[in-house]
């Protein structure tokens, strides 16, 4: 639903966190109402067409407004707390999934609806961004410093109008496999550096050697033996070694500038 909304949530007037939580507290409220451009409904069709008996509450979050590089990125699924709806991206919006209000159904009826998918596979995707938020794999904390080197090098690399910038734009996703298990104490580290199809257009060059200097940002450390990066696509990677590995995801590894 698009147009101004308002959404609610609860703070400590003691310790607000937000800037809008820290006005609420100052007039002495601890419910915020946040003025947001519009609502996305997340509850599934079935349980909307539920007697309201039965189920008479829904699940919203708001959409908010991004810069359109954050709008690629969330596109291609590199920022989980964040849905990109096909529907509103042409105002620059995009769902955040880091808060939900519940209201009753009959709210619906007064909300003008602004399709948010227009297609099947649409609608897939996005049930697939609905679902990782909620699975995303929590890496081992030992990982997140050993991973550190590569991390600072995406952020500080990806928006740049350079070579590496480009090929960094240009990968779909990365995932990391850990052998035998994250829980071993030698685990020997597999990087996939997964493009959207082999068969793109791009001006990428040289994608090994790409691959290449970001593995060489780690070295083998503690539980960490061994390195290796692989660039590959969707079209070439086995089921099995996306099921065994895990997405790094821009939000887990911008954590410490965030």
């Amino acid at each position: 639903m698009l147009g101004e909304q308002w959404f609610s949530f609860r703070t400590d007037m003691e310790a607000a966190l937000t800037e809008e939580a820290r006005a609420a507290a100052a007039e002495g409220a601890e419910d915020v109402l946040d003025a947001v451009p519009g609502m996305m409904l997340t509850t599934q069709t079935c349980d909307i067409q539920r007697e309201c008996r039965v189920r008479p509450f829904i699940e919203v979050c708001p959409l908010v407004e991004r810069s359109s590089d954050i709008l690629r990125e969330v596109e291609r699924g590199r920022r989980p707390s964040l849905v990109f709806v096909p529907g509103v991206a042409e105002y620059q919006l995009v769902a955040d999934l880091d808060r939900s209000m519940t209201m009753e159904k009959s709210v619906l009826l007064r909300w003008p609806r602004t399709r948010g998918c227009r297609t099947d596979q649409e609608s897939r995707v996005l049930g697939r961004a609905l679902a990782r938020k909620r699975s995303r794999f929590a890496f081992p904390n030992d990982f997140d410093a050993f991973i550190t080197p590569l991390r600072r090098r995406l952020l500080e690399k990806h928006a740049r109008q350079s070579a590496e910038g480009e090929a960094l734009r240009n990968l779909s996703e990365i995932r990391v496999r850990a052998a035998p298990s994250w829980n071993a104490d030698r685990i020997e580290i597999t990087i996939w550096f997964i493009r959207a199809s082999v068969n793109e257009t791009s001006s990428v060059e040289s994608w090994d050697d790409w691959q290449r200097s970001w593995t060489s940002l780690l070295s083998a450390a503690g539980r960490f033996a061994s390195v290796a990066g692989i660039v590959t696509s969707f079209d070439e990677l086995s089921a099995r070694d996306y099921v065994e590995s895990d997405p790094l995801d821009l939000d887990h590894l911008s954590s410490e500038s965030n």
